[in-house]
């Protein structure tokens, strides 16, 4: 991929709110630098930009191709994919909500979760969440499994060698999380997200993803280059400050969940709290408009409106 510096990560001038994160070059031959930045991110907000990761940018633009594809099949054929008890498939507008105290529906977004294929012959398969995807026909989307496989792999790369920092910052040794009972087999959803165009209003309890915190060990968000990610790093604070997280073309933001903060005995602690808001693709703003995510989130044994991410 192009290789980026720490000058990209400038937000427009007309966003005066927004978050200053902490840039990992997985490409650097520095690793104490990079055990340093990382950790002093994990004790500051928990995210954090991974550059120079390897994975090669056209690529990444093919993902979220294949991602708007599905998303614009209708609605009747997307539920024929409906997700299943093993949380594989996808998850049509309103179906998740993240915090139903203050919101009036669910979240406005369209998921579609793919995780590590197990066979029905593996023992794993009676696990809660292991189990086989569900894919779209061929012929209605050629190749669209290839590329998210390939994606799937790739990223869970990615996340293994942010994990092996986060191992170095916990003075712990580097393979740590390379042993079998970690990440031998993990437990990686990625998530490709379709956020339904309307500007999230707190004060009528809309938004596109509510304010929460992601339960797993990190969270990879690739992202285009709209503003749309929201932070709080202190969600105890009374009134809560919200501020945007700069995209980056190229870049994951990366954020910590909840159980590294367990596993951390709360030496990272979270403090913070994310949400999205609902902006258009283009570089304008107007309320009527889409944006796509592509999450994935990492549970250990490890969003955009069309975000493909890894959970």
């Amino acid at each position: 991929m192009e290789n980026l510096t720490n000058e990209a990560l400038e937000a427009p001038g007309d966003f005066k709110n927004f978050s200053a994160l902490n840039c990992i070059n997985l490409s650097s031959l520095d690793i104490h630098n990079s055990v340093s930045l990382l950790k002093q991110a994990c004790l500051d907000s928990g995210f954090f930009y991974v550059i120079n990761h390897g994975i090669n940018q056209e690529f990444m633009d093919e993902v979220f191709n294949q991602s708007k594809f599905f998303f614009d099949l209708p609605v009747s054929e997307k539920m024929k994919v409906l997700r299943n008890k093993k949380h594989r498939g996808y998850t049509p507008l309103f179906n998740e909500r993240l915090d139903p105290v203050n919101q009036i529906h669910g979240d406005y977004k369209e998921g579609y979760y793919i995780g590590i294929e197990v066979p029905e012959n593996d023992p794993d398969i009676e696990k809660l969440l292991y189990g086989t995807n569900v894919w779209p026909p061929s012929d209605i989307l050629p190749g669209w499994r290839e590329t998210m496989e390939k994606y799937h792999r790739e990223a869970l790369e990615v996340a293994k060698a942010i994990s092996r920092i986060i191992a170095l910052a916990l003075n712990l040794e580097v393979d740590f999380f390379d042993r079998q009972e970690m990440l031998g087999k993990p437990i990686a959803n990625l998530r490709l997200l379709h956020y339904e165009g309307r500007v999230s209003d707190s004060m009528k309890g809309i938004y596109g993803a509510s304010a929460h915190s992601d339960f797993g060990l990190i969270t990879l968000l690739a992202t285009d280059d709209v503003f749309g990610l929201q932070i709080c790093k202190d969600k105890d604070a009374k009134p809560q400050k919200w501020e945007f997280v700069a995209p980056l073309k190229g870049a994951f933001i990366v954020n910590l969940g909840d159980m590294l903060e367990r596993w951390s005995n709360c030496i990272f602690r979270l403090r913070t709290l994310w949400s999205l808001i609902m902006i258009v693709l283009l570089n304008a703003c107007p309320p009527a408009s889409r944006k796509r995510t592509l999450p994935s989130k990492y549970q250990l044994n490890t969003d955009k409106r069309f975000i493909p991410a890894l959970i």
